[in-house]
């Protein structure tokens, strides 16, 4: 079908009447079985990854997306199964009850249409397409943004598209006129229907980004990599050391003084006490993060305010806690810090600490990074597949080897992180915990390339997917993102690097971490995680707007 919608396209004002009657048609034959309906596109959006998180590839593969007044909705392609509506529906109805999901309904009114997206080229090719996706992101910019992307339509082949997801007369008028756009770069237009095809290449955020050689993947060994922490904790050391002396010539001095003056010393006596406990615990930790300054109380200060109107609405309640933490990667400051120790769930955040304890192995040769592992990686980060997660847990030896690895090799970014269980079934994952401050230290890690393929783990977490730090926020286009959500039924979270552009064409590199928990289960999980995710790019949005009233930025 999408094949001959793009040879009408070309046909003109034939496509319209083509596109009507088939409409009309398959309003007939359309699925009845529905699982959500919102006005906002991005909750629908977000349910639909949910949805896929719970069920199979072939039933995830036949979820559409609808459009009814003003309202979305998802549902699910009847035609591509030979089960009946009532086998369907009790089938669906047990996996997302385990999942903690709301049960879907029969639609009975069928006023709903199929959405439609703009095709600008098909072939089996991904590198070419990828030259194309430039050409047509340079003409059309901002008209496309953040939608424009590569998806994989079979084993085969892929297809460059813009997700418009409209219905099907607004969807071919700016099909034209993108046309008369794209005519001096050869490129033709075809409208196509939403079919929830994977994505793998795009989303705007890779615009400005380059993937990493193969060559480029294996960094330096490990030791190497940690040798400016390690020196900077010795300068730290040596400082302390100084600090020690004076404060010894100090005492000295005081102690030959008069009795008032003992108290003091004493003081000062405690207080060396303290750094000299300090430089013990230093000792036992083989490197140390670089030290973050904290500036800009004014930041944190309205983000806390954010948040507290939220608890005034009600769209935040008694039982559920939140951390926050913003932090500069280009003046190594600390932004915002709300509650960056408190030891929250980790849910699927955990995965990218999965994949460096992976890759330590790697480096050190325990383990081979091979098309397989890649693969798994890929499915771990990208589509937070969880039994992709436990096949490399398996690997490196199980969540305690994980655990004892991040501790061990890392304990400068792991200070609270734990790891102690496999993802178990259904993705109900309570017991691995991390600290905001635990996800920055790793994120300002990351980005100074100070991890074994690092540059490996800041591509798979630039793959395209949904997250709450851009998508559903006005960040613009042209932001890259390397991010990971978390989700379960009692924690909504997101951490990531976004990489703003300024006005003079710099890069600006930000962390951001958002993590709101409760203690109880929701009655409606689905509508507990959209609303919580939706508090969490809210406030994205909130930094992205003042580090561009800082910083200039685009």
């Amino acid at each position: 079908m999408p094949r001959l919608l793009a040879n009408l396209c070309k046909s003109g004002p034939v496509l319209l009447l083509f596109i009507f009657l088939l409409t009309a048609t398959a309003r007939a034959e359309r699925s009845d079985i529905a699982y959500i309906w919102d006005s906002n596109i991005n909750n629908v959006l977000d349910y639909k990854e949910r949805l896929e998180h719970a069920f199979s590839p072939e039933v995830s593969r036949k979820l559409i997306i609808v459009r009814r007044g003003n309202q979305y909705g998802i549902l699910y392609d009847q035609q591509k199964s030979s089960l009946n509506t009532a086998q369907i529906l009790v089938r669906h109805k047990e996996v997302l009850s385990r999942a903690g999901l709301r049960a879907p309904t029969v639609v009975k009114e069928q006023n709903y249409y199929r959405l439609y997206n703009i095709s600008y080229g098909v072939g089996a090719n991904l590198g070419d397409l990828k030259e194309q996706y430039k050409a047509v992101y340079q003409a059309l910019g901002k008209e496309v943004g953040k939608d424009l992307c590569i998806q994989k339509i079979d084993s085969q082949t892929y297809a460059l598209v813009y997700l418009h997801r409209g219905e099907a007369r607004s969807t071919y008028q700016m099909a034209q006129k993108q046309a008369k756009n794209l005519k001096k770069a050869g490129i033709e237009t075809a409208v196509i229907p939403e079919n929830n095809d994977p994505i793998v290449f795009g989303l705007s955020s890779h615009l400005h980004a380059t993937e990493p050689k193969a060559a480029e993947l294996r960094n330096k060994p490990t030791e190497k990599k940690l040798q400016a922490l390690r020196e900077q904790l010795a300068q730290s050391e040596q400082q302390a050391q100084k600090e020690q002396q004076e404060l010894q010539a100090q005492k000295e001095l005081q102690a030959q003084k008069e009795l008032q003056a003992q108290k003091e010393l004493q003081a000062q006596r405690e207080m060396q006490a303290q750094a000299e406990q300090q430089v013990s615990r230093n000792a036992q930790v083989e490197t140390e993060a670089p030290a973050m300054a904290r500036s800009n109380p004014d930041f944190g200060r309205s983000i806390e305010t954010f948040i507290q109107g939220q608890r005034e609405k009600g769209k935040l309640l008694q039982d559920e806690s939140t951390g926050w933490m913003v932090y500069d990667l280009s003046r190594n400051e600390i932004l915002v810090d709300i509650n960056s120790d408190q030891v929250f769930q980790a849910a699927s955040m955990i995965k990218p600490f999965i994949a460096l304890a992976f890759f330590h192995q790697v480096e050190n040769g325990r383990l081979q990074y091979t098309p397989e592992s890649r693969r798994k990686m890929e499915a771990m980060i990208q589509r937070s597949n969880n039994a992709a997660a436990n096949w490399l847990m398996r690997k490196v030896g199980g969540p305690e080897e994980c655990e004892g690895i991040l501790k061990g090799s890392y304990g400068f970014i792991f200070r609270q992180t734990e790891i102690r269980e496999y993802i178990p079934a259904g993705g109900r994952t309570y017991s691995n915990t991390s600290t905001p401050s635990d996800y920055i230290r790793f994120l300002q890690a990351l980005w100074g390339k100070k991890l074994p393929y690092e540059g490996e783990i800041r591509r798979l977490m630039a793959l395209p997917k949904r997250g709450r730090l851009y998508d559903g926020t006005p960040i613009p286009e042209g932001t890259r993102v390397y991010s990971k959500t978390g989700t379960t039924a009692h924690l909504c979270g997101d951490m990531g690097i976004l990489v703003a552009q300024t006005r003079a064409g710099q890069p600006y590199p930000y962390a951001l971490v958002g993590i709101i928990e409760r203690q109880s289960r929701p009655s409606d999980y689905g509508n507990w995680m959209l609303t919580r995710g939706n508090i969490i790019r809210q406030v994205s949005t909130l930094v992205y707007q003042e580090m561009k009233r800082q910083h200039n930025f685009q």
